[in-house]
């Protein structure tokens, strides 16, 4: 029941980003689409970074249920908020070739096993898995027959030619990165601290520092937009500023604890703020200026598009850096270990001193040497995830440098949102007068 009830609320929930998007492109005005925006970031940016601190909350002093209650509760509201606060859509006559839903579920059905094949692949051993290559040859297989269906029959109510701009190929591969790099406060830094044994409640206060300033960074970098900045510039920024934060914690070592984490979890919000507003005003402002708004169906596609690389960059970014994580740890664990050899005086002068402490807790010397060994054991262990998450910060700090990289190469556009505003403001007496 628990899973045919998430199946629902995916499906449902899966319409949100898309129609978001499309929403602010039609009907907000131009003068209050960055902050729109900014708002936006909040949200999202902000829900990914407290959930570990509310989940943790939840489970220490309420009940794990709550972690669904709270969707049940909050979905009417924002029900009652689309219901009453987005116009309805005028629905034009039907005219052309009528849409291919068949097309539709060949590639929602391609593009969730897909999914399931790498959300499970470290955990089923990747091909020497029969589980995971059966869910990559059927994702792979329903996917050719979305493609060859489009090829011999185009749908209508998809513009994919539209989507053949760098200005919007570039921003898909930056958005793919940032999603990566948003790994380090949803994912690094968690995992950093539960190794030491720490649960959601003791090292979601490191992840707070990160979400609690974005609420007001995001509509900070709005600000910015209105006053002329280019986005592309507050986008590199953005991951200009993740990468020094990276860089800075990759001086982590295994005493580290929530605390150490705090003035870099702040570089992270003002970087992840401004990161995510300049990557989607971006979006936006590409929108506007390749035609995107001439055509409803351009703008679903645009949002759809925009919506599976969050998707897959989400998903691929954790599967990436889940892989690296495990295949490094064992790599350090070989190297420290080179260090730790039976009959190594330094060993032996360890694991002595270990057992000379806990003989008087234990059954007799043999117990307490196993003990001592088993304590030392979990010590390289531990140095070795250590090791392992300064290469993971490392690893996220390149892939922002690369990012600017890729930053450097998207085109100007004619027009900001300075300008844009501007242009509203002088439209609107021009429309009264109309009127009148």
């Amino acid at each position: 029941m628990l899973i045919v009830l998430l199946v629902i609320a995916g499906l449902s929930s899966g319409t949100f980003y898309p129609l978001t998007i499309s929403f602010a492109l039609l009907n907000i005005p131009l003068r209050y689409l960055a902050l729109t925006l900014g708002v936006y970031a909040t949200c999202i940016e902000g829900a990914v970074n407290f959930a570990p601190s509310l989940y943790g909350f939840y489970r220490e002093h309420l009940s794990w249920t709550w972690m669904f209650w709270t969707s049940a509760l909050v979905t009417p509201v924002i029900a009652a908020c689309a219901y009453y606060g987005i116009p309805a859509p005028r629905r034009p006559a039907p005219s052309g070739p009528k849409p291919s839903f068949r097309g539709f579920l060949y590639l929602s059905a391609g593009l969730s096993l897909l999914f399931v094949a790498l959300d499970q692949g470290q955990r089923l051993d990747w091909w020497r898995s029969g589980v995971f290559t059966a869910l990559m040859a059927s994702g792979t297989f329903l996917l050719s027959c979305a493609i060859l269906r489009r090829m011999r029959a185009p749908n209508p109510l998809v513009d994919l030619p539209y989507l053949r701009q760098w200005n919007t190929i570039g921003p898909a591969f930056a958005l793919f990165a940032f999603r990566f790099v948003l790994l380090a406060t949803a994912f690094v830094i968690p995992q950093s601290l539960a190794v030491r044994g720490l649960d959601a409640a003791q090292f979601g206060p490191a992840v707070l520092w990160t979400a609690a300033p974005e609420m007001f960074l995001a509509v900070f970098a709005a600000h910015l937009l209105n006053k002329g900045l280019d986005s592309r510039l507050l986008m590199a920024l953005g991951f200009a500023t993740i990468a020094a934060a990276c860089l800075v914690n990759a001086e982590f070592t295994s005493a580290w604890a929530a605390e150490n984490y705090f003035r870099t979890e702040l570089l992270m919000a003002v970087g992840q703020s401004f990161a995510f507003v300049g990557l989607v005003s971006t979006f936006i402002l590409q929108a506007f200026f390749s035609g995107g708004l001439d055509s409803p169906y351009r703008v679903l596609t645009f949002s759809a598009f925009l919506h599976g690389v969050r998707i897959f960059g989400g998903q691929v970014g954790t599967t990436l850096m889940g892989h690296f994580i495990a295949e490094q740890e064992k790599v350090h664990s070989y190297l420290v270990g080179l260090h730790v050899q039976p009959g190594g005086w330094i060993t032996e002068h360890t694991v002595g001193l270990v057992t000379a402490g806990l003989a008087g807790r234990s059954t007799g010397t043999a117990g307490a040497a196993g003990r001592a060994v088993g304590l030392v054991a979990g010590n390289v262990r531990l140095q070795a995830y250590s090791l392992t998450f300064i290469d993971a910060f490392h690893l996220i700090a390149w892939t922002s440098v690369a990012t600017l990289i890729l930053i450097a190469t998207l085109r100007r556009f004619p027009l900001n949102f300075r300008d844009l505003a501007a242009l509203d403001a002088g439209a609107r007496p021009a429309r009264k007068s109309d009127q009148s």
